[in-house]
C-alpha cells in the first residue's frame, strides 16, 4: 500500500512534535507545508525534510495530492481552515479547541459531513501510557462501578514562554487544558451533568452516577515539586479504589490488598523534556488517525465526539457566570427522576 500523503498547516510550537509524531510511523509522509510567513515555512520544511512549503493554503490544496491535511495553527484560525480543506474534499485532522464555540464547531462539522469527508480532533492527551492503563483497570471491574473521582492538572510550569498567544485568551484554562482533562473524564466516566464550574474547578455527574471533580490552573507560585503535565486522578469505587499519580504510578486497591506499577512515556529523542508525556502521547493519536483513514478502524477522537468535550466547556463558563447548575442535554432518568445526561 502506498504511504498516505499529508500537508501540515502551520509551523508554530507544536508542530516541532506533532510531525516528527507522524515521522515515526509508517506508511505515511508530509508532502508540503503551509505557513504565512515564507521563512518560517521554509526553514521548517527544510529542517524536516519536506519537499514543498506554501504561503497560499489554497495554492497547496489545489497543486499537491493529498489523503489528509494536519491543520496545527491556532485555535482562532482553525474553523477557516477546517472549511476550506472540506471543501476540497479531503479529510481533516485538527487542533483543539476544535472550535472558539460550539456554534463554530457545529458549523465544522457540518462542513465535514457535507463534503463527505473524515473529521478528526487531535485530542492526545487521553494516549498517555499510564491514563490508558487506568482505563483498562477501570474497564476491568476490579473496583467495580466508580462512585466518586478526583483529576487534577495543576501546575506552576511557564506555559507562556512557549506559548506566549495563550495569554491573550479571554477564555484560557478550561478551552486550553480544560479540554484535554474534561476529555479525560468522559473517556473513562462517560457523557456528564455539569453541576457547578469556579474557575479552575468542575464538578459533574457522569453516567448517571459518578461525581466528578476536575481541578486545572498555572497559578504563578511555587510549589514543593512540579510534575507538569502530569495529570493526578483518584477513583473511588465500589469495590477499590485506583490512582494515578507522580511519576507515572498505577495503584489499584482492593480486598485483595495494594497493587502498584509504573507505566512511563515512551522517550522519543524529538521531544522536549519538559512535555514528554504529552508529546510522546502525539505518536499514538496520531496511529489511531492512519488507522482510520486506512479504513482498518474507528478513531476515537472525531469531530462528533470532541464537541461533546467542548459543550462541557462552554457549559462550565455558563455555570460559573448565572451561578446556576448547567444540565447538557438529558432525559429524565427512570430510577430517580433526574435528568442525565446522554
Amino acid at each position: 500500500m502506498p504511504p498516505l500523503r499529508f500537508a501540515m498547516f502551520g509551523t508554530g510550537f507544536w508542530a516541532h512534535f506533532q510531525l516528527p509524531a507522524w515521522q515515526e510511523l509508517e506508511g505515511v509522509e508530509c508532502v508540503a507545508i503551509y505557513d504565512r510567513s515564507r521563512t518560517c515555512g521554509q526553514r521548517f520544511a527544510s529542517q524536516f525534510h519536506v519537499p514543498a512549503y506554501y504561503v497560499d493554503p489554497e495554492e497547496l490544496l489545489q497543486r499537491e495530492k493529498l489523503d489528509f491535511v494536519d491543520i496545527v495553527t491556532y485555535p482562532f484560525t482553525l474553523s477557516r481552515f477546517v472549511k476550506m480543506v472540506a471543501a476540497h474534499k479531503i479529510p481533516v485532522i485538527s487542533q483543539k479547541p476544535m472550535a472558539p464555540s460550539v456554534a463554530i464547531a457545529e458549523e465544522n462539522l457540518r462542513a465535514c459531513r457535507e463534503a463527505g469527508v473524515p473529521y478528526f480532533i487531535h485530542e492526545n492527551w487521553r494516549w498517555q501510557t499510564q491514563l490508558r492503563e487506568l482505563k483498562k483497570t477501570l474497564d476491568s471491574g476490579i473496583i467495580g462501578k466508580p462512585v466518586r473521582a478526583r483529576i487534577s492538572m495543576v501546575s506552576t510550569f511557564p506555559v507562556y514562554l512557549n506559548e506566549p498567544q495563550l495569554k491573550d485568551l479571554e477564555e484560557f484554562i478550561l478551552t486550553d487544558t480544560g479540554t484535554h482533562i474534561l476529555d479525560i473524564a468522559r473517556f473513562y466516566f462517560g457523557e456528564a451533568h455539569v453541576k457547578g464550574e469556579d474557575v479552575a474547578t468542575v464538578m459533574m455527574m457522569m453516567g448517571g452516577r459518578t461525581t466528578v471533580t476536575c481541578e486545572l490552573g498555572y497559578p504563578e507560585n511555587h510549589m514543593e515539586h512540579e510534575y507538569f503535565p502530569e495529570t493526578m486522578i483518584f477513583v473511588e469505587g465500589d469495590k477499590g479504589t485506583a490512582e494515578i499519580g507522580k511519576d507515572y504510578w498505577l495503584r489499584v486497591t482492593t480486598e485483595t490488598g495494594t497493587h502498584a506499577r509504573r507505566y512511563p512515556p515512551i522517550w522519543y529523542p524529538w521531544v522536549n523534556p519538559s512535555y514528554h508525556v504529552i508529546h510522546s502521547s502525539i505518536v499514538p493519536c496520531n496511529a489511531n488517525f492512519l488507522q482510520a483513514l486506512r479504513g482498518e478502524g474507528a478513531a476515537e477522537t472525531t469531530g462528533e465526539d470532541n464537541v461533546k468535550t467542548l459543550k462541557l466547556v462552554f457549559a462550565a463558563y455558563e455555570s460559573a457566570r448565572s451561578g446556576n447548575a448547567v444540565c447538557l442535554e438529558g432525559r429524565p432518568a427512570p430510577e430517580d427522576g433526574q435528568r442525565v445526561c446522554h
